[in-house]
């Protein structure tokens, strides 16, 4: 049946189907009896896209199948502006490879590209006309609903960018811009289309209808993330990596819940099935043999009810993932490809586009590139402890780091450790902060520790190393260990700041920083003795 020939249900059943959460049903209905819907689903050209990204192209499809008008906006200045995620000066690259990606993937899915509309925000974001509604935007929203539309988007730092406030109100300014009828995303941007319903018509425009997508987990339980390496497949993952990252997938016996790879099986490759397709496990004879499944509740039945072995589900998942992914990855085989992605991302230790360098010569991070391996963290012993002559509060402490001599810290842990657990004490200790006068006594460094307030009290722990450490011992966060740290962090562009707000213990009471788990170089975990889900300063 073509798209002409779609009755108003069929219509809006596909459009809606698997969504969360529809605001503006009431205009959907209306729009569909009249016409096709526009609709524009826009991504922030930030991390390299990954398998997630099938999520919401799965729904695009499902649109195009309806008949909509669907532009893609390639949101390269949202980017910049969502704590410089992305480096001015690699927005057009990063756009570039994002263009390639989203294209592969539709071909992969079947989806035809001249159905669609690409469009870059700086494309029409740098005009005049809309600078000017930006400026009157700013004159009708407030700071408090401007951070609280971004919240569930925008990086949340303890002393935020003016530019994440601005971010929301050019994604509300998008929907008039690209002149469409609904804007698709996740749900956890209902915030930012609730601001929009709100603030537009302030300003003349019209509200737009909001279609939001579940919140799908990531492989390892919870969001799917660029930055956190063991919860998603990025797009050019070979299948040795598909086939490791699968295997330490949270993928429990009889779990329906947060379990990733069962939600990547519902939202993408069961939505991508054509009517006469099902979905074949294979095992041998002497498990039972095959199992063929005409819908996903099936699948969730026989997971929950434990008919279904995780490691079969698995191995199904893993052979589909790897059919979608070839296409992409054929496309990204040509040298000129393969260049593009090394100058989107380059690798620690080359430059950005553009000269530049870095004015720290021993750094071989990407100059102001937010990334943990710009810190110093290094495993020491307490050698020596006493009270601080004039802070009640404070220890000072020698702290065997491996160097010449020991290290004088000032750590305000009086009324939380005792003296004598101080004593030969191994620690964990940020050596890479500028030295600070502390009532007089200079410290040179921080010792990081596990600490929250609960109900007024404040509970401190010290982080602990794993045994057999030796003094000066280096401590990488999974997923960064090539780079190298800073000579000093600078103090005026806060990047102790902006990265100890993602370091936080897990339910394990293990040190992470955005989930990648902090760990000595021969594989130590960073830990702590109670403190769960705790930020680490």
């Amino acid at each position: 049946m073509g798209v002409a020939e779609l009755d108003f249900e069929t219509k809006k059943n596909l459009i809606t189907r698997n969504l969360q959460e529809v605001l503006g049903e009431d205009k959907l209905d209306a729009v569909l009896k009249e016409r096709n819907l526009k609709i524009y689903w826009g991504t922030a050209t930030t991390g390299r896209p990954h398998i997630a990204y099938f999520v919401p192209m799965s729904k695009i499809a499902d649109f195009l199948r309806a008949g909509c008008e669907v532009t893609i906006l390639f949101a390269d200045l949202h980017a910049f502006l969502d704590n410089m995620k992305a480096p001015w000066d690699l927005l057009k690259l990063r756009a570039q490879y994002y263009e390639h990606s989203i294209k592969a993937m539709l071909t992969s899915i079947g989806v035809p590209l001249e159905k669609l509309k690409f469009v870059h925000g700086t494309g029409y974001q740098l005009s005049e006309k809309f600078t000017l509604d930006v400026y009157r935007f700013c004159s009708v929203i407030t700071e408090h609903d401007a951070k609280k539309a971004g919240a569930e988007v925008v990086k949340q730092v303890e002393h935020p960018l003016l530019s994440g406030l601005l971010y929301p109100c050019l994604q509300a300014l998008d929907e008039e811009y690209l002149g469409v009828d609904a804007q698709f995303g996740g749900v956890d941007q209902r915030k930012i289309f609730t601001m929009s319903e709100k603030y537009l018509p302030q300003l003349g425009y019209a509200k737009r209808i909001h279609l939001m997508n579940p919140m799908v987990p990531g492989l390892a339980g919870g969001k799917m993330s660029s930055s956190v390496e063991d919860s998603k497949i990025d797009l050019l993952d070979p299948p040795d990596a598909v086939k490791r990252k699968l295997k330490k997938a949270f993928c429990e016996p009889g779990n329906i819940a947060d379990n990733g790879v069962l939600a990547f099986l519902k939202h993408v490759l069961f939505s991508l099935l054509k009517p006469d397709e099902t979905f074949v496990v294979s095992r041998d004879e002497k498990n039972g043999g095959n199992l063929i499944f005409k819908n996903y509740e099936e699948v969730e039945v026989a997971f929950a009810e434990q008919k279904l072995h995780p490691a079969d589900l698995k191995a199904a998942v893993e052979t589909q993932i790897n059919k979608l992914l070839a296409p992409i990855q054929e496309v990204f085989k040509s040298k000129e490809m393969r260049t593009l992605v090394t100058q989107a991302y380059p690798p620690p230790g080359k430059q950005k586009p553009g000269g530049g360098g870095n004015k720290n010569a021993n750094n071989a991070n990407v100059p102001d590139e937010l990334v943990p391996s710009r810190l110093d963290i290094r495993v020491g012993k307490i050698v020596e402890v006493s009270r601080h002559p004039d802070a009640d509060s404070l220890y000072v402490e020698k702290i065997d780091l491996g160097e010449e001599s020991p290290r004088t810290i000032v750590s305000g842990l009086v009324n939380y450790v005792p003296i004598e657990q101080m004593q030969d004490r191994w620690v964990v200790v940020l050596c890479n902060l500028k030295p600070a006068k502390m009532r007089g006594v200079e410290s040179c460094g921080m010792v990081l520790c596990a600490s929250v307030d609960t109900e007024g009290a404040k509970n401190v722990e010290p982080l602990d190393p794993p045994e057999n450490c030796t003094p000066g011992e280096r401590v990488i966060v999974e997923g960064y260990e090539t780079g190298n740290p800073d000579d000093v962090l600078n103090p005026k562009k806060k990047v102790w700041e902006k990265l100890q707000v993602d370091l936080k213990t897990s339910a394990e009471c293990e040190a992470q920083w955005q989930g990648n788990i902090l760990r000595t170089k021969t594989g130590g975990k960073i830990t702590c003795k109670s403190m769960k889900n705790s930020p680490i300063r």
